[in-house]
């Protein structure tokens, strides 16, 4: 089942469970699909393009909630992380800094890095390796890390 659809099937099950929370997060999905698809000259997104739209929308959720946390709206950051969960649920399951190490590893041996100045090197093959199933500030962590 692709992501637009089984979005359209929640979205259904969402409206009849009165769940209004599931529904906004939904419908924010919903809608970032529809616009990929038009930008795209019709036709659905590939799975990978899906994936990193709904990063996109969690982490925007995230920076919202942690800003709406910095000004006390404590009543406005909370909507925005139980959308950020929501739409996490779609994602596929994001690997710890433990599993990670080893896979950043085997990539900086494999593209010879040397140093941080291979940073941009590793950087780019982990990001297409590694990409939806990790956060790319956490990727980005460990290159520093494991390079000096």
């Amino acid at each position: 089942m692709s992501l637009t659809d089984q979005i359209n099937n929640d979205l259904k099950e969402a409206m009849k469970a009165k769940d209004k929370e599931t529904l906004t997060a939904l419908r924010a999905i919903k809608s970032q699909l529809l616009l990929a698809a038009t930008d795209k000259g019709g036709g659905e997104s590939s799975e990978d393009a899906g994936i990193k739209m709904l990063q996109k929308l969690v982490k925007q959720r995230k920076e919202s909630a942690e800003l709406y946390k910095t000004q006390g709206r404590n009543d406005l950051a909370d909507p925005e992380l139980a959308e950020a969960a929501i739409i996490e649920k779609y994602l596929p399951k994001q690997l710890s800094a433990e599993e990670l190490k080893p896979i950043i590893q085997a990539i900086i041996e494999k593209v010879g890095a040397a140093g941080p100045q291979d940073m941009g090197k590793v950087m780019g093959a982990a990001s297409k390796e590694l990409g939806g199933k990790a956060d790319g500030k956490t990727i980005s962590t460990l290159v520093k890390q494991l390079l000096s």
